[in-house]
């Protein structure tokens, strides 16, 4: 995989998840009105508790494209890559069953697709072996 592609995909979905948890720390109403989204209002202290751990993933992924761009060490983007996969995974199953428990409305859809879809890009680039040569 191309190694300019690789550090866009890392960058792009850092600066999405970081930004999107910070706003759901600092303004959830907010944040889920942008996204189209609805919560009642005795929800939004537990969504800004989730756009924490939203955060943290962000952060990592940014971490693992400062990896990529010094070269650092291939293990430590693997690493990032395997725990940001598992999160996102648990988040679009999660979304997935609440959708159709219908407990949630059809906009979440969109995020358990952005979430599984990272998944699968990761897991292909793990099991091929992307990585390798992207931090060296």
């Amino acid at each position: 995989m191309n190694r300019n592609i690789l550090i866009g995909y890392q960058l792009l979905i850092g600066l999405s998840d970081t930004c999107t948890g910070a706003l759901l720390v600092i303004a959830p109403e907010f944040t889920l009105r942008m996204m189209g989204l609805h919560a009642p209002a005795d929800a939004l202290p537990f969504l800004s508790f989730i756009g924490a751990f939203v955060l943290a993933v962000g952060l990592s992924c940014l971490f693992g494209g400062s990896v990529m761009i010094k070269r650092g060490s291939p293990c430590q983007l693997e690493m990032v890559w395997l725990l940001t996969a598992l999160t996102r995974a648990s988040v679009a199953i999660f979304i997935t069953m609440q959708l159709l428990g219908h407990t949630l409305e059809i906009g979440w859809l969109t995020i358990a697709a952005f979430d599984g879809g990272c998944v699968l890009f990761q897991a292909i680039g793990l099991r091929r072996g992307w990585l390798a040569h992207v931090a060296r």
